[in-house]
């Protein structure tokens, strides 16, 4: 089969960490897979897919990812596959404008990665959704809670779940970055939490950087990633002088190494689809903390600690609690490892290849 995966970008998220783990092992199978993104910026992501011998089509660099244009530049690929799988909403919307202009071409299919969005808010956004979603022969959610979402707001046919999944032994083998690296002033003494996650309006380090004020001086925070909200979070760091406890790395090619260099993973966060971070948190083999939010509730609650979402008070008492607490330490991490392995990439990888092949077989 040949296969076309379109997506925004390859910055940090789930999304564009999904294209890492699922392209290689699809094209593994006996597929012709690539992958075509509408911000061909250079990313840690995207030297690992071209390192793995995808092909990376790349209609521009930077720019805004709505260019109406990329529906026209779209048209080229859409009678060259069998399968066009878009991510993120701009690619959604554009690809079955494309194969509109070109009468026909690829089964398409998508997948939602959230329980939510922005649009799902606003009256106006809703027929134009639902338009675009009936144009899918395949729609995946990544939850039952996405799918239950999708269904009751826009009502669309071929809707199934396949859930997320990692390679689990990467980050539960994986050996540990050096702490030193990771935050600011480090000394033996210190308790390492990581966040990892694109810094958007999605996701909550505001209220992990909180959370910092409220616990001793050794408690230091990594937060890893970037997007648009990271000078918003650089400026609340400074304006609570906590300079010296939390450090900012950017986008990191090593996150199995920083997760397992950790004492504890959080994720704080508004809403989640299911969370790759999640999983990857609980793989390390450390305790995970999250927001009691969809899409993390659904992973964490019975393994990891759920906290109110942006409860930074809270989260502080879970940490200092944990650290405390040798006991319920270990039974935490042990219980979130295990979890984990539920969500290993195999199964995945093998759910997506049959919708395809199902496909393309209605094709013939």
């Amino acid at each position: 089969m040949k296969i076309l995966h379109v997506i925004t970008s390859l910055a940090m998220g789930g999304a564009e960490h999904l294209m890492v783990d699922l392209l290689p092992r699809l094209r593994d199978k006996g597929n012709n897979v690539e992958l075509l993104v509408f911000d061909g910026t250079d990313t840690p992501f995207m030297r690992q897919l071209l390192d793995a011998g995808i092909v990376v089509h790349r209609l521009g660099i930077g720019g805004n990812v709505y260019n109406p244009m990329h529906i026209v530049r779209l048209t080229r690929f859409v009678r060259r596959y069998d399968v066009i799988h878009t991510h993120n909403t701009a690619c959604q919307l554009y690809a079955p404008l494309a194969r509109l202009l070109t009468f026909g071409g690829a089964k398409l299919v998508t997948t939602e990665h959230n329980t939510s969005n922005r649009r799902r808010g606003k009256w106006y956004f809703k027929p134009v959704d639902r338009w675009m979603y009936a144009r899918y022969s395949a729609i995946v959610a990544i939850s039952e809670k996405a799918e239950a979402l999708l269904r009751s707001y826009v009502h669309p046919k071929h809707l199934i779940t396949i859930e997320n999944g990692i390679d689990v032994d990467r980050y539960a083998k994986a050996s540990a970055a050096r702490r030193a690296e990771l935050v600011p002033h480090y000394t033996d003494g210190d308790v390492v939490i990581v966040m990892v996650a694109a810094f958007r309006s999605q996701k909550d380090q505001d209220c992990a950087v909180r959370a910092m004020s409220e616990l001793p001086e050794n408690y230091k925070l990594c937060l890893v990633g970037d997007g648009v909200r990271r000078t918003e979070i650089e400026a609340m760091v400074a304006s609570l002088g906590l300079q010296h406890r939390v450090r900012l790395t950017g986008i990191r090619g090593d996150v199995p190494q920083i997760l397992k260099a950790a004492d504890v993973n959080v994720l704080a966060s508004h809403f989640e689809g299911l969370s790759l971070s999640s999983v990857e948190g609980m793989a390390a083999g450390r305790p995970f903390v999250a927001s009691d939010v969809d899409g993390l509730r659904e992973v964490v609650q019975g393994n990891g600690i759920l906290f109110a979402e942006g409860n930074h008070r809270q989260l502080a008492e879970i940490l200092l609690r944990l650290i405390n607490n040798r006991d319920e330490y270990e039974k935490v991490a042990r219980a979130c490892a295990d979890a984990a392995t539920n969500y290993d990439i195999a199964l995945m990888v093998e759910r997506y290849h049959q919708v395809y092949n199902e496909l393309c077989q209605e094709r013939r």
